[in-house]
């Protein structure tokens, strides 16, 4: 009996790592028959990121996609990539987390710091996200608005009469706005240093990650440390001083039941101010192009700024939370900026598990990257999508056509502080000075945001 019983045990497990097998080797066969998609991966290691950023980036989704269809591989910043460009196939990406983790270029991951927001997933990711969440939500900023206002007169106040770089001026005013929300009114005390480290450091975020003497990629990663370093030396001022409540990002961060270890805290920080400066300084930028091109909606963001400052006593009036609601104009010509601008052209995501969508193979440890340009300036979605028409926003656009700050649990957690330093500066730009685009301002510059020839050069005048 025991030796029959033995013998079946056997047999039932001879039977059972031959049918594995044939599950494992017919899965393997599976995989290797499907296709990656079409496309090509340009020259070795640099594949075809020079094609990407020297050039305007819709030629180059457009010519892929014109070739290849809404979805194909391409190699870029030394990742194998596929990109996509349809509004299901971006929805399914975006909020599929289970099989897509945010993820940039190891580049950037070691500039902005691995333990970042943008790079993580799951409870860490969720913990990380509620506190930004909390510190930029609408009943957080809305105490912000007379400082954010301060800082944008001030930064108007420096430009009148000179010919400027807008989107350099624009960085500075982000810059100045994201460290306030970082560090609230302590901010002065370490702009300057931070500054000087930030701006190092910026330079190298789409540059090849040769770390050797001499290299953009170098310099950055020397700079990530003195910025580290002043960190430090400000999470120190802190602890020293208990008895200071502080309701900044930074208090956030620091609170004693979120466990965060000051290497976490830095890497935070440092990835704020990235996905706090460029992007707005860009989308302004492009703002006051598109104004000074459109004489008929400057005017009617012009009227309705006016009517806000009606009751208001005209040096002392400030602006409030509730005027900023009073904006529905002025906040279709932001949104109409962020499609046709489209500033994000793409977010990256990486295949934590082989995936297959529409029949093509998405190798796991592969880049995905969501076109949002290409589906903000398809005709389909979009009719005259190279025109600009504020007036389109008053229909809401069709469900995932429209996604400047992303989509899904990764979506950008900053966006209620972007738009509101935005229409801040815009009321009081509109309402106290007339500015002059110098040059021919047709073209545009790449590298790594769509920009405005030579940063859009104007002439501000007070009015």
């Amino acid at each position: 009996m025991e030796l029959i019983t033995a013998t079946s045990v056997l047999c039932f497990l001879a039977i059972s790592i031959l049918i594995i097998s044939v599950i494992k080797s017919f899965v393997s066969s599976k995989r290797t028959t499907l296709p990656l998609p079409p496309g090509t991966l340009g020259l070795p290691y640099i594949g075809e990121t020079f094609q990407l950023y020297s050039q305007d980036p819709n030629v180059f989704f457009t010519q892929k996609q014109k070739k290849y269809g809404s979805i194909f591989k391409t190699h870029i910043l030394g990742c194998p990539c596929v990109m996509i460009s349809s509004p299901e196939a971006v929805k399914f990406v975006l909020t599929r987390s289970e099989l897509f983790k945010p993820t940039f270029p190891a580049s950037k991951e070691k500039i902005l710091g691995k333990q970042a927001l943008f790079f993580n997933q799951g409870d860490y990711h969720n913990k990380l996200r509620k506190i930004v969440l909390r510190a930029f939500s609408p009943d957080a900023i809305k105490f912000i608005v007379s400082d954010i206002e301060t800082l944008a007169k001030h930064s108007l106040q420096s430009m009148e009469g000179r010919l400027i770089n807008t989107y350099q001026e624009m960085k500075t005013f982000t810059f100045n706005v994201a460290l306030l929300s970082i560090f609230g009114k302590d901010e002065i005390l370490y702009r300057e240093d931070l500054k000087r480290c930030y701006y190092i450091l910026e330079k190298a975020y789409n540059s090849m990650p040769i770390n050797l003497p001499g290299t953009l990629y170098h310099k950055s990663m020397k700079a990530r440390k003195e910025l580290a370093q002043i960190l430090a030396q400000i999470l120190s001022t802190r602890r020293q001083n208990k008895e200071e409540e502080h309701n900044d990002l930074l208090g956030s961060f620091m609170g004693e039941k979120e466990g965060l270890t000051d290497e976490q805290i830095a890497d935070n920080i440092i990835g704020v101010i990235f996905a706090a400066r460029d992007t707005t300084a860009s989308v302004l930028t492009w703002i006051l192009k598109y104004l000074g091109e459109n004489p008929s909606v400057l005017e009617a963001v012009t009227e309705e700024q006016r009517s806000i400052l009606k009751g208001k006593d005209e040096n002392s009036g400030s602006l409030s939370w509730g005027d900023t609601k009073k904006m529905p104009i002025t906040t279709r010509v932001i949104q109409e900026t962020l499609r046709v601008a489209s500033i994000l052209s793409f977010t990256f995501r990486e295949a934590v598990e082989d995936v297959q969508y529409e029949g093509y193979l998405i190798p796991k440890g592969w880049k995905v990257l969501p076109l949002f340009r290409n589906i903000h300036h398809s005709p389909d979605f979009f009719p005259e999508p190279e025109k600009f028409d504020p007036a389109r926003f008053k229909v809401a656009p069709k469900p995932n056509t429209y996604m400047p700050f992303g989509n899904g649990v990764h979506s950008c957690p900053g966006n209620e502080l972007a738009k509101l330093e935005m229409l801040v500066l815009l009321h009081h730009i509109t309402t106290k000075y007339r500015w002059c685009v110098e040059g021919d301002q047709n073209g545009i510059q790449y590298g790594p945001f769509a920009l405005p020839q030579n940063g859009l050069p104007i002439t501000l005048h007070k009015q």
